[in-house]
């Protein structure tokens, strides 16, 4: 099995190491969007943390990564599989994918060698319970898009083709990563993101310099490399199954409800999305302090990651979206 790079041993990138983190509390957040410069480590961040996850439980041969024999679907046809831990699953789906290999289809090979109607699971199938992963999610066909979108928000992914129809959960965190000056995602599919980051190069020659030595480190030798951040990524683990656990004690009083509402105003946010998705990333970041209740620090800490991308453009402010964010948060909550 190869080695993945150790979460906690990922130089900077604290705003998308946080969101990734959060995510995995509170998968009903809905994704990250990762926009920045290419070799800023996008994709080692998901790995990394999907790798530091609690294996999950699954029904041995079930296509969709069925917990138990009841969730296992009717045409997946493993009713006696072993139940065994593997992983958390990350899916990369690649650029010119087609919908047929997202969602699953009508497996020819057994229609035209048994005469038989089955279904041949898609990358959703091997996501469920897991990643999926889209580099250059802004390049991607926008009806690929609006369909991950949508089974995002459901869990559910339904195939209704040649004469098939066929339902099977598809719970999985989405993650989406891109450079801005390659191509902008429509203002509708940025809204269904839940959290979005901006990642740049470093400009800290120290801090480049550290991020060639671990690099240097673990593909020269991991082992002790991975030894050496063993424990860090262990504490995060543990932080983050801690939090799953208090997450539904963390109470919300009212005048942080009154705070995301304002902010989201302020901001001229469309829809209540904004402000639903301000108070969830809050209440994880809570339980992930093991705090039990949030107050305007975690609004603070989180508004721009759950808010930047949700802006109206504004010509006449040359002002970043994440600073701008920070600045009504100023604002507002002063």
């Amino acid at each position: 099995m190869t080695a993945v790079f150790p979460f906690s041993a990922i130089v900077g990138q604290d705003q998308m190491k946080l969101a990734l983190i959060l995510t995995a509390i509170d998968p009903s957040l809905g994704g990250v969007l990762v926009f920045g410069d290419r070799g800023t480590g996008k994709s080692t961040a998901v790995r990394a943390l999907a790798a530091l996850l609690p294996p999950i439980t699954v029904v041995a041969g079930c296509p969709v990564n069925a917990e138990t024999h009841a969730e296992s679907p009717e045409w997946a046809a493993v009713k006696v599989g072993k139940l065994v831990k593997r992983p958390t699953p990350v899916v990369d789906l690649p650029l010119g994918v087609t919908e047929d290999r997202v969602t699953g289809a009508l497996d020819i090979e057994r229609a035209l060698t048994r005469g038989e109607k089955a279904f041949e699971p898609g990358l959703l199938a091997s996501a469920n319970r897991g990643y999926l992963y889209i580099d250059e999610v802004n390049l991607l066909e926008d009806h690929i898009v609006d369909l991950l979108l949508d089974v995002a928000q459901s869990g559910v992914n339904a195939v209704e083709r040649e004469g098939l129809s066929i339902r099977h959960a598809a719970r999985f965190v989405l993650i989406g990563s891109g450079n801005p000056e390659e191509g902008e995602l429509r203002p509708q599919l940025l809204d269904r993101f839940g959290l979005s980051v901006e990642v740049t190069s470093p400009t800290d020659i120290d801090e480049r310099i550290e991020v060639i030595r671990r690099r240097d480190a673990f593909e020269n030798d991991a082992k002790p490399f991975l030894n050496r951040w063993r424990r860090k990524d262990g504490k995060i683990r543990k932080g983050i199954i801690a939090a799953r656990e208090l997450l539904r004690q963390v109470s919300t009083p009212d005048d942080v409800l009154r705070d995301c509402a304002a902010l989201s105003l302020a901001l001229g946010a469309d829809g209540l999305r904004g402000e639903l998705t301000l108070m969830r990333s809050a209440r994880a970041l809570a339980a992930y302090q093991g705090n039990d209740c949030t107050d305007r620090t975690h609004l603070r800490q989180v508004a721009a990651m759950a808010l930047s991308h949700r802006l109206r453009r504004d010509p006449l402010d040359e002002a970043g979206s994440a600073t701008r964010v920070e600045r009504l948060v100023k604002d507002v909550l002063e």
